[in-house]
């Protein structure tokens, strides 16, 4: 059961990531999308487990491990935004988020496009 601070915490920083990303799209020469799908915050506000979807599929590799290696510069950023509101910045792990590929196939198996054998 999240606390309200915890929720709180959690949508300032989906909404300042998801900015940032909109803005590093919208800068970048190639076209993808990386979306801040959820964020969980732990009861103590120390970690900060940012779920992303990156659409097309092929670059997800590669943008994830962009991301990870520039995490001090993200945790720099969102320090910057929230200084005022929280006393510690919480660490960040970022996670991809399949959950829109899940309900795509599992709608291609109900449709019987899938691998599954229709009985």
């Amino acid at each position: 059961m999240e606390s309200n601070r915890q929720r709180k915490v959690a949508q300032i920083i989906q909404e300042d990531f998801a900015e940032l990303f909109r803005k590093q799209a919208s800068e970048s020469k190639q076209s993808i999308l990386v979306t801040v799908s959820d964020v969980k915050v732990t009861p103590d506000l120390s970690i900060a487990k940012i779920y992303l979807s990156i659409f097309p599929q092929e670059h997800r590799k590669a943008v994830m491990k962009e991301i990870e290696e520039n995490k001090a510069q993200y945790r720099n950023f969102i320090g910057q935004k929230m200084a005022k509101q929280v006393r510690v910045i919480p660490n960040l792990s970022f996670y991809l988020d399949t959950t829109l590929d899940d309900v795509e196939k599992l709608e291609r198996e109900l449709r019987g496009e899938g691998d599954n054998p229709i009985l």
